[in-house]
């Protein structure tokens, strides 16, 4: 538990409303979330310290307590996993502090606790934690869509004794601290009141059974390292914001209980040609000075194959060209977007004699006297193109 004041902390009066309370505190979390501050330490503890001080002044009966006798008056003998009005402090923001559906809210993973008591069954099994997994993808494969194999190294169930723990149900026993229950309970009675702590019972760790006989390959686990080969269907339009969820091939469950999930997140592998904006796609062409003044026609890549694109007569260096329907279709399927080539006239390093007197010649002439190098046609739209891609 911090001592710094709670209010403090949340930067209000003690005067404050309800409602400013929960307007200061969401945007505290907002500002600290971990997501938005990956490995920051500071920023964790800030995010957990405004938490625990909304936990409290949220509370009518615990900000009066608060505010009459201060931190004193809040030891309760337990911490602030213990809190009874900690689901307001989970749900005040529904599905925001949801991690992309990796295995409950933040604070969940952040405090602990709360996920272990919801995913334990009566029979002592226990929920496999979910797991998560990056996969590189190329520009073709996001185009196109494309079917992945994959390995991965979790948990699986253990096949002496088929997850259970032991070979056979008589090596279960209750557990003699707990009776049974998994947990203990310990009421105390103060000034303020009569409080009941309930702790996770530490001999079966919550089981409520202990094993006489534990299975000797997985030590009455259930479960062994293992791994598995899976197929993964990654649709068209994808990018790195995006994941696959597998329910089911999350690591297995202790001693028989359901597995965890996979996520599976994407990763755009950067493509040596082509550079992704959206669903468009950019591709810097190579033309010679010939083939930008009389014109040419020059099969090029795409996403999806080779095709040919037409270079007008007096193209200039710099010109975007647009191939409609050439680059990412979105994730939706209803829309296509393009390929845009980018002209680059290449300006040869070295001459002979006799390409130089022929250059020379044609300076002479009035369609090469122009020295503004500047044109009408294409500049604007490289000026707009050009910004997104560099």
């Amino acid at each position: 538990m911090t001592e710094r004041d709670y209010y403090e902390i949340l930067g209000i009066a003690k005067t404050s409303s309800a409602d400013e309370i929960k307007k200061a505190y969401r945007q505290m979390a907002m500002k600290y979330h971990p997501d938005r501050n990956p490995n920051n330490k500071e920023a964790e503890a800030k995010f957990k310290e405004a938490a625990e001080a909304y936990e409290v002044l949220s509370d009518a009966e615990k900000r009066a307590r608060y505010d009459r006798f201060g931190h004193s008056g809040m030891k309760r003998g337990q911490d602030f996993h213990d809190f009874q009005n900690a689901d307001d402090v989970f749900n005040i923001f529904g599905d925001f502090f949801t991690n992309s559906g990796l295995g409950g809210t933040i604070f969940e993973q952040m405090f602990g606790g709360r996920t272990q008591q919801r995913q334990r069954r009566s029979d002592g099994s226990e929920q496999g934690a979910d797991l998560k997994m990056q996969l590189g993808l190329t520009l073709e494969e996001i185009a196109k869509g494309v079917e992945k194999k994959i390995n991965i190294k979790k948990l699986v169930p253990c096949s002496q004794c088929h997850g259970r723990g032991a070979t056979d149900t008589s090596s279960f026993e209750n557990c003699t601290t707990c009776h049974g229950a998994g947990e203990l309970r310990e009421v105390s009675r103060t000034v303020f009141g009569q409080f009941m702590n309930i702790q996770q019972c530490p001999r079966c760790h919550g089981d409520g059974r202990m094993i006489k006989n534990p299975c000797k390959e997985c030590n009455g686990e259930g479960r062994v390292r293992g791994e598995s080969t899976l197929k993964v269907n990654i649709p068209a339009g994808v990018s790195n914001e995006h994941y696959v969820p597998m329910q089911g091939q999350g690591n297995a469950g202790r001693r028989g209980g359901p597995p965890g999930d996979l996520m599976v997140a994407i990763r755009e592998v950067e493509d040596e040609i082509f550079v992704r904006n959206g669903n468009d796609v950019l591709l810097d062409l190579f033309i010679t000075f010939p083939e930008a003044a009389l014109g040419t026609e020059i099969e090029i890549p795409t996403l999806i194959g080779r095709s040919k694109l037409k270079i007008e007569s007096g193209t200039q260096n710099g010109t975007i060209l647009r191939m409609r329907e050439k680059g990412i279709p979105s994730i939706n399927g209803y829309s296509i977007g393009d390929q845009l080539v980018r002209i680059n006239i290449v300006i040869p390093s070295k001459l002979t004699s006799k390409e130089k007197e022929m250059i020379r010649t044609l300076e002479q002439s009035e369609n090469f006297s122009h020295r503004s190098g500047k044109s009408s046609s294409g500049k604007g739209l490289y000026a707009k193109v050009k910004n997104l891609f560099i």
